[in-house]
């Protein structure tokens, strides 16, 4: 049984242009199924900000900071980035968050 509290949840923070968008967004959902296959994961989901939809986000949850590190590095992790990179306006804002609550 997983201990919460070791639980690590990020918000990684994508923006794209206008032009980009469609793409970039085809780029994210390859992510979600393989992620969620991925030993350790609690969930694994895209999002795409309201009010800035060249903003997309994903919200993930992991059992251990073991697995979160060997999500980073999974095959699809780097398959994906290799085309996704050139299409943000910035590099992707990571924000590592430890569980406090049940």
């Amino acid at each position: 049984m997983a201990i919460k509290t070791e639980e690590q949840h990020l918000i990684v923070e994508f923006k794209t242009t206008t032009q980009d968008r469609d793409r970039v967004r085809e780029l994210l959902l390859e992510f979600v199924g393989p992620a969620r296959e991925e030993t350790g994961c609690l969930y694994y989901d895209l999002y795409q900000r309201s009010d800035d939809p060249n903003t997309f986000f994903i919200l993930d949850g992991w059992a251990n900071e073991t697995a979160a590190a060997a999500h980073g590095e999974h095959p699809n992790v780097k398959r994906v980035l290799e085309p996704l990179l050139p299409l943000l306006v910035t590099s992707p804002s990571i924000t590592v968050n430890n569980r406090l609550s049940d």
